[in-house]
């Protein structure tokens, strides 16, 4: 009986971890506009510079076909440009517009100050059990190979509605 008890104690735990996420992603594009992996792969264009669709897709842990689909939104807002590189004319690099640098400066941070708080707090065996724990559970789900990049970004910022 108390295997029953636990297996429900873990739905529920995980369903309030999905609720945050959600509830967190729905603040973030009511407060900029943007969705999550669209800030994502803006923050890793800031950080790379003018970079190729894999170097993002690498970056950001999300599929070369999923980085197009947010650049070619970012773009359409006139956040990204894409250019040809110097040496190389067959490589298109993505870059930050004016209004990419300045939309970055004012998005909100995408993960509670108080989870990275907390996580940096635990002793390093602790974190460990974490990340292997976390591992299992996506296993479990099947998910351990689905395109996800972190929902909820592990560098909090110093300063339409669509998926991607």
């Amino acid at each position: 009986m108390p295997e029953t008890q636990h297996l429900h104690d873990v739905l529920v735990h995980l369903r309030r971890i999905i609720r945050a996420t959600d509830l967190q992603s729905k603040r973030v594009v009511k407060a900029c506009g943007l969705t999550i992996p669209q800030i994502m792969v803006l923050r890793a264009i800031e950080e790379l510079g003018d970079v190729t669709v894999r170097r993002i897709s690498d970056n950001v842990s999300l599929s070369q076909a999923t980085v197009t689909t947010i650049l070619n939104r970012l773009e359409e807002r006139k956040l990204v440009e894409r250019v040809r590189a110097q040496k190389d004319k067959r490589i298109v690099n993505a870059r930050l517009t004016e209004e990419g640098s300045n939309m970055l400066l004012t998005t909100p941070p995408l993960l509670h100050e108080k989870f990275i708080m907390e996580f940096e707090s635990l002793d390093g065996w602790e974190q460990t059990q974490m990340l292997s724990s976390l591992q299992r559970v996506a296993m479990m789900m099947d998910a351990e190979h689905l395109d996800a990049a972190p929902l909820l970004d592990i560098h909090a910022p110093t300063t339409s509605h669509d998926r991607y």
